[in-house]
């Protein structure tokens, strides 16, 4: 089973949409497996509850690699003693591209995770109605899933 951590600056939205997609869309799958992570720089603290929201329209449960709940933490988490091990390591927004990562702990000779960077406008900055939010959130979830998909596609 390998280890994916998604990126984002306030993991609320993006990043944990691909958590747990990704968690979900990999169980079973003939590469091992992925587990999902999602980590930010600056967390605010809570998941959006459009992306729990979006996620569930599509019968997926907000879950971490761990099983337990989806939760908006920082990236500091994943650089501490004991921490899982990634594999790959996902920007989802520019503004954590640009910003300086910590050092990811290896596994004993193994190389640093592999450093991959998707875009995505941020669909917490929608404005309008719910159902305008709504449909923002969707249209982000749908590049996500497309993304991820290609992604173990090309990993299997």
């Amino acid at each position: 089973m390998a280890n994916i951590l998604f990126l984002c600056t306030g993991n609320s939205a993006r990043s944990v949409m691909a958590e747990s997609y990704i968690t979900h869309a990999a169980k079973g799958a003939s590469n091992g497996g992925w587990r999902g992570w999602s980590a930010g720089s600056k967390p605010t603290g809570t998941p959006n509850p459009f992306a729990l929201e979006t996620l569930r329209a599509h019968g997926i449960e907000p879950v971490s690699g761990d099983g337990g709940p989806v939760r908006s933490k920082s990236w500091d988490e994943f650089a501490e003693p004991g921490a899982p091990i990634m594999d790959v390591v996902v920007t989802v927004c520019d503004n954590a591209a640009g910003e300086v990562c910590p050092i990811w702990p290896t596994r004993p000779g193994a190389a640093a995770p592999r450093k991959l960077h998707w875009s995505f406008p941020d669909p917490a900055a929608a404005t309008g109605s719910d159902d305008d939010k709504r449909a923002a959130f969707e249209a982000i979830f749908a590049d996500i899933r497309a993304h991820i998909d290609e992604f173990l596609g090309q990993e299997g």
